[in-house]
């Protein structure tokens, strides 16, 4: 199901970029989609840090079997001896055990996210040990659905803007940052298409 605004989006960016035009006809039929609820999703990002797809989604295979109901109370009553055993590191665990807690304590409380705006749920987000700007970035565009978000640190959208907009030439981060201001407040989406034209295939967090 498209996000209520996607129609909207797309039409404003493509009637003022020749090239997000030519992403929107290419993908047309696809979109960003939200899957499962904020801690698994939480959880699974810190999971799969700097390690292979492969790798993470094996070690989420062992970790969910062995917690079970996959809630923040099981993952607080198992504690950090509790995780020991599915492949995580010492650090993950203490950042799953940390995240658990920021839900089971009510300071992550998702049905108040409606009423935040980004960065408020930014700081929130990266209170958490193990959860930094980029993985929050992350969490609004693919599972919270927000329109606007531009993650400048990503290697990604980098990648896709130098190469369709500078021929290939490296700008600096300022001058990133200001042209995206050109797909406000759509940069969600100009986002997820330029991700698109280096990988057809969607991600979904």
């Amino acid at each position: 199901m498209l996000p209520d605004y996607w129609s909207q989006a797309t039409s404003d960016l493509s009637r003022h970029d020749e090239v997000m035009a030519g992403l929107v006809e290419r993908y047309a039929g696809v979109s960003l989609v939200s899957r499962g609820d904020a801690f698994a999703t939480l959880a699974r990002s810190i999971i799969g840090q700097q390690i292979s797809v492969k790798a993470a989604d094996a070690v989420w295979g062992r970790f969910a079997a062995l917690v079970g109901v996959l809630t923040p109370a099981r993952v607080v009553e198992l504690g950090e001896s509790g995780l020991a055993g599915c492949g995580l590191s010492r650090r993950k665990i203490e950042y799953l055990s940390d995240l658990a807690g920021h839900f089971a304590g009510g300071r992550l409380e998702p049905s108040a996210w409606a009423r935040l705006d980004d960065e408020a749920i930014i700081a929130e987000l990266t209170a958490v040990r193990g959860i930094g700007r980029w993985t929050a970035e992350m969490f609004l565009i693919f599972h919270q659905l927000r329109p606007d978000v531009f993650p400048l640190d990503d290697i990604g959208l980098q990648r896709a803007v130098f190469e369709r907009y500078f021929g290939g030439e490296k700008q600096s981060r300022r001058a990133l940052a200001e042209f995206g201001e050109r797909w406000r407040p759509w940069r969600s989406v100009a986002t997820w298409y330029l991700w698109r034209s280096l990988d057809p295939v969607p991600v979904e967090y």
